[in-house]
């Protein structure tokens, strides 16, 4: 088993819903022979420097998200796509100490075949949408700023299609109205959503 990080222990012991399920998967982690490591604010399991797994929490489950999760498998039919725009990751979910006791050899299966994805050097061919298509809201705020405009198109992709998802999303045009305005002032200073 490899040693614990105690960089991470702390994740372990702040009181969650879901604290004993964590614990019981970061032991399945640490006995696969991944480095345990704190990346995200959660903690990361890594062969060689690759990230593999992450534990994470969520409200209504706790979660093994396999990076390259969409490589996998997946004999068992249990790795969950989070939404339709992730294209790399695939979860695992649990809501109860004795799922993961249940499924233990086959977690670890499927960490011993991430891992395997990641010696043979694998990536996930990323599907690139070229083609945004901007919400009312946010094209007559371009038509009317040019520096917006301007500002917008110097963003890399990734972010152009971070703040189109962001504001999509909603389905009330006011709600929309009021994303857009939000960010205005970040994406004029060249910001990303989550910069």
């Amino acid at each position: 088993m490899n040693k614990i990080n105690p960089n991470v222990d702390f994740y372990f012991n702040k009181a969650s819903k879901w604290q004993k399920e964590m614990e019981q998967l970061r032991v399945i982690a640490l006995q696969s022979g991944l480095t345990e490591e704190l990346k995200w604010g959660c903690p990361c399991y890594t062969f060689q420097k690759s990230n593999v797994i992450i534990i994470h929490g969520f409200k209504e489950y706790c979660a093994f998200l396999f990076i390259k999760g969409a490589l996998l498998k997946d004999s068992k039919h249990i790795l969950i796509q989070q939404t339709e725009n992730v294209q790399a990751g695939r979860q695992i979910r649990f809501t109860s100490v004795n799922e993961i006791i249940k499924l233990e050899n086959t977690l670890k299966a499927y960490i011993k075949e991430a891992i395997e994805v990641e010696k043979a050097g694998l990536k996930v061919t990323l599907n690139k949408n070229t083609n945004l298509v901007f919400p009312e809201e946010f094209k007559n705020k371009l038509e009317e700023n040019p520096s917006l405009k301007l500002a917008f198109q110097a963003l890399t992709p990734g972010r152009q299609r971070a703040y189109n998802l962001f504001f999509s999303a909603p389905k009330q045009s006011k709600t929309r109205e009021a994303r857009v305005e939000k960010c205005i002032p970040q994406i004029l200073i060249g910001k990303g959503l989550n910069d």
